[in-house]
């Protein structure tokens, strides 16, 4: 776990201060011969969403341009690089919104950068090591939370990680066919994969490990040098938005919460192979829905819901992560199978994006927030990174 007391503090929330949003432009890092895989645009299409809806909100927003056009993604969005921070400091950005996948070495963690501005988002060295599925999983493994059977795969075996050859019925046990192969440090559903027999598993497998690229003339393997052999988990599926604590306006009443809370469930359907298709690919609006009140008073869903808030208090985020859950069959429990540090927040409102809901604005809608109720809730939320004393 990571201690944030001595890192950071909650400013009061009196005066909205102009709010820029950064989107991805820097490569993450190779960590443990692993590169979290970049999405296409950096996310500059979720953060121009955020920055439209607030500014039509009337929350003062800087923007690299003057004008900035409602369909330009670009116009609306910094880079998240120590240059495009600097930028949007200068240009009077008071709240830093971090839109991006963030990492220890991030520029966002030069307190000298910043200079006591607001953050929106995740500590960068939180990201970092939670972004590891298999470290997150066996974190919530060691406080008895429900997660799937798994173990490593790789070409050999070597440091805990099972080698394809030797993947003997008795290693096999916990998992069974058919079972998911995904990738260590993965965005969406990028190399999920269901696998029916030890053919496909090798076959996929050896896909994965040897995919590759080069940047900067140094080549580095996409997926790293191991994978996570997962437990399939056949039955229903459902997201839960774990919010962090705070002061937040529900119903247009000022609404503290003092732990970490949930918003409504939203059901996950239609999967494609047993794997839910990228949101990119297929809207969330057509495959996701919120559960009914009915839905709702099934017991499994109330211990998830504790299950996933407990969560929260083991790793402490500073805005909302999503965790992903899915049980064997109806009637049994619920798996916490995936945990997302930056779920996707792409919303409605600019022209041509009304079918661009995200799971986490689906959820908030549970509880009558629109999608600009959601975005200002999570500006409330800003903190800011204490300078560490020598």
């Amino acid at each position: 776990m990571i201690d944030i007391e001595k890192k950071i503090y909650n400013p009061p929330f009196k005066n909205i201060t102009p709010v820029a949003i950064l989107y991805q432009a820097l490569q993450p890092p190779i960590i443990n011969g692993i590169r979290k895989p970049m999405k296409s645009g950096g996310y500059s299409d979720s953060g121009a969403d955020i920055a439209y809806t607030l500014r039509s909100n009337g929350i003062p927003i800087v923007a690299p341009i003057d004008n900035p056009h409602p369909s330009s993604n670009i116009d609306w969005v910094f880079p998240d690089t120590k240059e495009g921070i600097g930028s949007a400091i200068a240009k009077g950005a008071k709240t830093i919104w971090a839109n991006t996948v963030l990492f220890d070495a991030h520029p966002l963690n030069n307190t000298n950068i910043l200079n006591n501005v607001k953050v929106v988002g995740q500590l960068p060295e939180a990201t970092q090591k939670y972004d590891n599925k298999w470290i997150t999983n066996e974190l919530i493994r060691t406080y008895a939370l429900p997660v799937p059977h798994s173990i490593l795969i790789g070409y050999t075996s070597h440091n805990g990680i099972y080698g394809l050859n030797d993947l003997t019925p008795e290693v096999l046990r916990d998992i069974n066919f058919p079972a998911i192969i995904k990738p260590i440090r993965g965005r969406g559903s990028q190399g999920v994969k269901r696998v029916d027999s030890i053919e496909q598993l090798k076959a996929h497998a050896e896909k994965l490990l040897s995919s590759g690229n080069v940047i900067n003339g140094q080549r580095y393997s996409e997926f790293g040098d191991s994978l996570i052999l997962e437990q399939y988990l056949k039955g229903e599926e459902i997201t839960v938005v774990i919010m962090p604590p705070g002061m937040y306006d529900i119903k247009f009443k000022d609404t503290k919460f003092d732990d970490y809370w949930h918003l409504p469930l939203v059901k996950r359907f239609d999967h494609h192979d047993g794997v839910m298709p990228y949101s990119g690919v297929v809207a969330v609006t057509e495959n996701s829905t919120l559960l009914s009140g009915l839905e709702i008073q099934d017991p499994a869903y109330q211990k998830i819901v504790r299950d996933c808030e407990r969560v929260g208090r083991i790793l402490k985020p500073l805005a909302p992560i999503r965790i992903d859950c899915r049980r064997v069959e109806l009637g049994k429990p619920f798996f916490l199978f995936d945990l997302n540090m930056k779920p996707n927040i792409t919303g409605p409102g600019r022209p041509g994006r009304n079918s661009q809901d995200s799971l986490v604005s689906l959820a908030a809608r549970g509880i009558g927030w629109t999608y600009s109720d959601l975005l200002k809730n999570m500006l409330r939320q800003a903190w800011v990174m204490k300078k560490l004393i020598k």
